[in-house]
């Protein structure tokens, strides 16, 4: 290939075609600051280089990896910092994947002891309050009042129907949804899998969810992998060969 076409300038649709996304996205990145900005040909059209595909194209897999904002954060630091800072969020970002990894197999080691203990013969004596319940699970009793709310919790009333009781069976569900959320699940998903455990005792919807979010910790912990070459390409300012 000669120097000629090495440095060829691009138009934006080939740029786009390159990254695998649309010719708006890229002019947003150039208006973000993502992309250094083009320079325009005599009759104004964006002359883009091989460093601006690359960069886009670099974006479009991290973006997968870390959520799009932190994506141009790292694109950012790969233009202007040096190879160390890039370096350094990247480790910061696998770090992360790895807390959220490890998490999710403490989640599923307590749920599936959680959900294994036997409740037993229920007495009076064994329910709990709200502030109980809230101090035993070191949340505030803001936070057993929200779960309770998106359905969660069913706890009974006392006290004229204000006072929440947390028979054994409730605070079985509160530590299994207590785990989930420090795993990093959402509501939606929760409000879901509950029901599902409270009428058969089973844990395999919840293992199915666990699973899940562990493969979409890999593809975005792929994604990180994928994209770092091309940090490290932008970062050490060498030009790229182009790519068909």
């Amino acid at each position: 290939m000669t120097t000629k076409t090495l440095h060829r300038p691009l138009r934006t649709a080939e740029v786009a075609r390159r990254a695998g996304c649309s010719v708006q996205l890229v002019r947003n990145l150039e208006r973000d600051g993502v992309l250094e900005s083009a320079a325009r040909t005599p009759s104004g059209y964006r002359a883009w280089t091989e460093i601006h595909a690359l960069a886009a194209a670099t974006y479009v897999v991290l973006a997968a990896g870390v959520g799009a904002a932190e994506a141009k954060r790292f694109l950012r630091v790969a233009r202007a910092g040096t190879e160390a800072d890039v370096l350094a969020l990247v480790d910061m970002a696998h770090a992360r994947l790895h807390a959220e990894r490890r998490d999710v197999e403490l989640a599923g080691d307590a749920v599936a002891a959680i959900s294994a203990e036997t409740l037993g013969d229920v007495r009076p004596g064994d329910a709990m309050t709200i502030s109980e319940l809230a101090a035993a699970l070191a949340v505030p009793t803001s936070t057993l009042r929200y779960w309770d709310r998106q359905g969660l919790l069913t706890p009974a009333r006392a006290g004229g129907g204000h006072a929440r009781v947390y028979a054994p069976a409730d605070v079985r569900d509160a530590r299994i949804v207590h785990q989930l959320r420090l795993a990093g699940y959402r509501i939606p998903p929760l409000q879901a899998l509950l029901p599902a455990l409270r009428q058969h005792a089973r844990t395999s919807d919840i293992t199915a969810a666990l699973r899940a979010r562990v493969a979409h910790i890999n593809s975005r912990s792929r994604a990180l992998l994928q994209a770092a070459p091309g940090l490290l390409t932008l970062a050490s300012s060498i030009e790229p060969k182009a790519v068909p």
